[in-house]
C-alpha cells in the first residue's frame, strides 16, 4: 500500500505564494507519475499538474506560468510551488501517485487526504 501525506496548505492573500508537498510512504517498488488535483466547493476535481518519473510535466491552462510541479525521488516527495495565487485557486488540493508495488505488478492509483488552500482577495 502507498500512503500519500500532503502538507503546506493554508491561507494566503491574492498575489501571494504557497508550496504544498506530498510525501509518499509504504510498500512500493516504484512511483511513476505524481500529480496534483484540486476540488473547489461545488465543482468537480480537476487536474492541476502532473510530473512523470522522467521529469516531464503537464499543467492545466489556468495555472501555466504560475505553478511549478517538481519531485525529489530520493525523498519520494512531490511539490507544487504556487505563485501569483488568485481567489479562484481556492480549493482542496489532492496529491495523486501512480505506483507499482512490485517489479512486474500492475500500476495502481493512490490519493492523499487533501490540503486546503484558501486565497483571500
Amino acid at each position: 500500500q502507498v500512503q500519500l501525506v500532503e502538507s503546506g496548505g493554508g491561507l494566503v492573500q491574492a498575489g501571494g505564494s504557497l508550496r504544498v508537498s506530498c510525501a509518499a510512504s509504504g510498500s512500493f517498488f516504484s512511483i511513476n507519475a505524481m500529480g496534483w488535483y484540486r476540488q473547489a466547493p461545488g465543482k468537480q476535481r480537476e487536474l492541476v499538474a502532473t510530473i512523470t518519473s522522467g521529469g516531464s510535466t503537464n499543467y492545466a491552462d489556468s495555472v501555466k506560468g504560475r505553478f511549478t510541479i517538481s519531485r525529489d525521488d530520493a525523498k519520494n516527495t512531490a511539490y507544487l510551488q504556487m505563485n501569483s495565487l488568485q481567489p479562484e485557486d481556492t480549493a482542496v488540493y489532492y496529491c495523486n501517485a501512480i505506483a507499482r508495488r512490485s517489479r512486474y505488478g500492475r500500476l495502481n492509483d493512490y490519493w492523499g487526504q487533501g490540503t486546503q488552500v484558501t486565497v483571500s482577495s
